[in-house]
């Protein structure tokens, strides 16, 4: 329902590369709901070329997590093609450049969305993507650096132009960051501009959105981002809408107790105990938002610093969760 280049994926869905987030364990957890494509966090071309612990943990992959995409960030050719070099060891089946990425700290050193304000610049660095990867090449991009300068369609074309398979793009300005309204009518802009795949990002997080985004915007694609944090079998619902327009049910108590165990099993495999267990903290308080007295829960789970700590709240949810006490958790209407 969605081809990338020589990539054909079952549902017209992608997970996003979100930083701090789109670690190998969040990955495996979204696939098992249907997510057919994920990327790594968005890793800076000059830490590729260290191999530092930390990148080597963002580009960590297995078997059941793929294909996979690769999001580089970067301004200079020789960092580029050294960073091309050093992603030889790894095996992904696609990379993805970033020029959406609207953070001071990486604007102000030309990079991310910095590069809206350069196109021919960023031109040039993805035509050196597109001849030297071994991989098709995609990138991601807003609908420019403000409301006085909306110049995603020419971005857009100039990435056509460079060879690119296809175009990401966030429907807000770096102005906005990730506030205010996405901006339906310039994804459609770019949509009717280009030959390639134009896969839609912002505000992606049920699905009467992803239905007004293919509506509105004509997209072949969409981003999930923000909405799968807590919330995996977001992909399942993408996938039942498909199918036969049918909706999903939100997931029982017992389901969110056995996801939360799995992923922070996954996160300890990955990173350790202790590094595992801090890394699952800001999972638990996605994982049970919209639930009533739960502040206490997420006080322990922050002061927890154990698996077993973890897992012993995760479990006190659970009874709580099936108990007919007054005083029990209950989800907010």
């Amino acid at each position: 329902m969605l081809a990338i280049a020589t990539l054909d994926l079952p549902l017209p869905c992608v997970l996003a590369p979100m930083s701090g987030i789109s670690d190998l364990p969040f990955r495996l957890i979204t696939r098992s709901f249907g997510a057919p494509l994920a990327f790594t966090e968005m890793i800076d071309v000059r830490a590729i070329r260290h191999k530092d612990k930390r990148t080597r943990h963002m580009l960590a992959s297995t078997p059941e997590d793929r294909p996979l995409g690769v999001q580089i960030l970067g301004n200079d050719e020789e960092n580029v093609i050294k960073a091309l070099d050093t992603l030889e060891e790894w095996d992904f089946e696609l990379l993805d450049f970033n020029a959406a990425c609207p953070t001071p700290k990486v604007t102000r050193k030309g990079k991310g969305a910095a590069l809206l304000r350069e196109p021919n610049t960023l031109k040039k660095l993805l035509n050196l993507l597109v001849h030297r990867s071994r991989v098709p090449v995609t990138v991601k991009i807003r609908a420019g650096w403000d409301h006085n300068s909306i110049n995603a369609r020419e971005v857009a074309l100039a990435a056509e132009d460079a060879g690119v398979s296809g175009i990401f793009i966030h429907g807000r300005t770096k102005a906005q960051g990730y506030s205010g309204t996405v901006d339906y009518r310039i994804i459609r802009e770019v949509k009717e501009a280009v030959g390639v795949p134009v896969i839609a990002s912002g505000d992606n997080a049920s699905i009467c959105a992803v239905k007004k985004m293919f509506d509105e915007t004509g997209c072949d694609g969409v981003v999930i981002a923000r909405g799968s944090l807590g919330n995996p079998w977001i992909f399942r619902e993408v996938s039942r809408f498909f199918q036969d327009g049918g909706a999903c049910g939100k997931p029982d108590p017992s389901e969110r107790s056995v996801i939360m165990k799995r992923h922070l099993d996954l996160s300890v495999r990955h990173y350790g105990e202790k590094r595992g267990v801090g890394n699952f903290h800001k999972f638990f308080i996605w994982y049970t938002k919209g639930l009533s007295g739960i502040k206490p829960f997420r006080d322990r789970a922050f002061r927890a610093n154990s698996l077993d700590e973890i897992l012993g709240l995760i479990d006190e949810l659970h009874a709580l969760d099936h108990s007919s006490e007054p005083e029990s958790l209950t989800h907010h209407s």
